[in-house]
């Protein structure tokens, strides 16, 4: 039982009351050439018409298809007939109802009914229970609240893409030798796979049962479903004994080595970061060891660059291969350059940019945390601003 101030009331939303309406019939006519765009259920535009952009504030619910139930806010849409929508009023703040039932999001799911082409109709949305403050200044000030939080992630969001795009097109131009540092001049040269790298990988006789993939243990076990955006998630990477990673040094991996996908989602990258016990391999992953011609990071960023990627499109390309072979990749040839010192700098600036892009990120979860615990404190009138 919520606890709720004495002036609220647990209502349903049809109480307040409001109106559910079916989206628009749209006609093929009316799409051909179309530049007002339509919103279909999902977060973007599913195609374009010619009729003219709805004035005001609306909340969309998906009606139909795999994401039906879904909430959502738009200013002054064309809304398709699966979308079930509510548009303000005088009686309430819609962005205050938006909010309302974003918390309730998991239950509104919940209505889905029809097996595989799931359906949330509108009259199940109406009969949604929620904690409803009737003062209209106080559902203004809290949905204004909310909505400063939103409007900060947004901006996170495209200062990330901006992030993400100025990192990329630097990978790209410093990888290929196109744009050079200041104060290097000497000639890249070409080397092939197996010139200047050594890979490794768990062989099929020291494979694992499914009882040695442990919850705790003496050694993390790095597996492909563990890479997330070059590096290594722990949050949910199983362990194995001693024993097990004792078995063999050929795969004992450190903070800094190089690793890649060989089976399912092959050619997947991600370089260790600084962790805080022995880990080893399981059977779908390679680490790459280098030379002295190649340092650790400059490889890593050559396998992030299209360079890797046009590779592993190439390999695959007509078939359904899902095992990236040694074979395979002594195939690989690409440029670097021969002075060492080149490598590590043009790692660094690559580095940099991509330390910052990650502390956006960081930052835009945290945010995104702190607007969950003021979402569950104002809606439950936990804490008053009025």
């Amino acid at each position: 039982m919520v606890d709720y101030p004495k002036e609220w009331e647990e209502i349903k939303l049809v109480d307040i009351p409001i109106q559910i309406k079916k989206g628009d019939l749209i006609t093929k006519k009316e799409i051909a050439n179309g530049k007002i765009p339509v919103i279909a259920g999902g977060k973007s535009p599913a195609y374009y018409c010619n009729r003219y952009n709805r004035e005001g504030t609306t909340i969309t619910v998906s009606a139909s298809g795999a994401n039906a139930g879904y909430v959502n806010l738009f200013y002054g849409q064309i809304f398709a007939s699966d979308c079930s929508t509510i548009e303000e009023d005088r009686g309430y703040c819609i962005e205050y109802i938006y909010y309302l039932m974003t918390k309730e999001q998991e239950n509104i799911y919940k209505l889905q009914t029809g097996g595989a082409q799931p359906h949330v109709h509108p009259k199940d949305i109406e009969k949604l229970e929620i904690i409803y403050s009737r003062n209209i200044e106080e559902q203004k000030a809290i949905a204004e609240t909310l909505m400063a939080f939103d409007r900060h992630i947004e901006n996170l969001e495209s200062l990330i893409e901006k992030k993400k795009m100025i990192r990329d097109g630097a990978v790209e131009d410093l990888m290929t030798g196109k744009t050079r540092l200041d104060g290097f001049e000497d000639e890249w040269e070409e080397v092939g796979f197996n010139d200047v790298i050594v890979p490794k990988a768990r062989i099929g006789w020291q494979g694992l049962k499914k009882d040695e993939y442990l919850q705790s243990g003496y050694s993390y076990l790095i597996s492909g479903t563990d890479f997330n955006q070059g590096t290594i998630s722990f949050s949910k990477i199983s362990y194995v004994t001693k024993e097990r990673y004792d078995l063999d040094i050929n795969i004992q991996v450190n903070s800094g080595d190089v690793l890649v996908t060989k089976d399912g989602t092959i050619g997947k990258v991600a370089i260790v970061p600084r962790i805080d016990r022995k880990a080893t391999l399981n059977s779908g992953v390679f680490v790459f060891k280098t030379n002295k011609k190649l340092t650790r990071n400059f490889l890593y960023w050559i396998l992030r660059s299209s360079i890797f990627a046009k590779f592993i499109d190439d390999l695959s390309a007509g078939s359904t291969i899902k095992h990236l072979y040694q074979k395979d990749l002594k195939k690989f040839s690409f440029y670097i350059p021969k002075d060492m010192s080149e490598q590590k700098a043009i790692s660094s600036i690559l580095k940099s940019l991509d330390d910052d892009l990650q502390n956006l990120e960081k930052e835009k979860a945290k945010v995104e945390k702190i607007k969950a615990g003021a979402m569950d404190d104002l809606l439950t009138g936990r804490v008053r601003l009025i």
